[in-house]
């Protein structure tokens, strides 16, 4: 698998998850409207206009709120592709930088799980 088709399948993943979050939600907002749709129904006679008015504005309110959910997944698929392909041509440009920055953070991540393990065999 190339580093291109892994960036684009960790875009799509997070799209995914996104797009799962806004029918989560939605589906949430549509429950929420059926309980109050529900539990006003004997009421809604005399009170009719008012509930259409803010039934309409809370429905807005959701498509609204969906709408930005998809916008902010799509913009954060696009700034993950994004830095993909900064990282990569980086690695291109300054292959030995890239190298030792690579091990520096791996040593790095090395010595913390070694003092955390440390401590934690204190403790015990």
């Amino acid at each position: 698998m190339t580093t291109t088709n892994t960036a684009s399948s960790f875009a799509d993943q997070a799209a995914q998850g996104a797009e799962n979050a806004i029918r989560n939600t939605q589906r949430a907002a549509d429950g929420a409207l059926d309980r109050l749709s529900d539990g006003v129904a004997g009421v809604r006679a005399q009170v009719a206009p008012q509930i259409d008015r803010v039934t309409g504005e809370a429905e807005d309110l959701a498509r609204r709120g969906l709408k930005a959910v998809r916008e902010r997944s799509e913009q954060l698929r696009t700034q993950a592709l994004r830095t993909w392909d900064g990282t990569i041509d980086y690695i291109k440009d300054e292959p030995v930088k890239a190298v030792l920055i690579a091990a520096a953070a791996g040593a790095a991540l090395v010595a913390i799980i070694s003092v955390l393990n440390r401590s934690n065999g204190a403790r015990h």
